[in-house]
């Protein structure tokens, strides 16, 4: 069965098709450096938690509470995955909405 076109998409050309293959293949990575981003900042709070139950000492948490890592890093994944999407939009170039 052949590929149907897509209602506002152009047949892309080779050159295109890469492109866009090496975006897709750019936003695997980075979604895996988001990841580990979460993982750290995780373990970072738990660690500081942990402190504070043993020691009465919650200034680290605080800090991290304050700073709001998880926040920053869901900031960044969003950021990241909209200029994924319009560096894709440029390649393909669509004309509908």
């Amino acid at each position: 069965m052949e590929n149907q076109p897509i209602n506002g998409y152009r047949q892309l050309s080779q050159v295109e098709t890469d492109l866009i293959n090496e975006i897709k293949a750019k936003g695997v990575e980075l979604g895996a450096l988001v990841e580990k981003l979460f993982d750290h900042t995780r373990q970072q709070i738990d660690s500081a938690n942990a402190h504070g139950a043993s020691t009465g000492d919650f200034t680290e948490f605080q800090r991290l509470t304050d700073a709001e890592p998880h926040h920053w890093v869901a900031t960044g994944a969003t950021n990241l995955q909209q200029g994924l999407m319009a560096l894709t939009r440029a390649v393909a170039q669509p004309t509908i909405f």
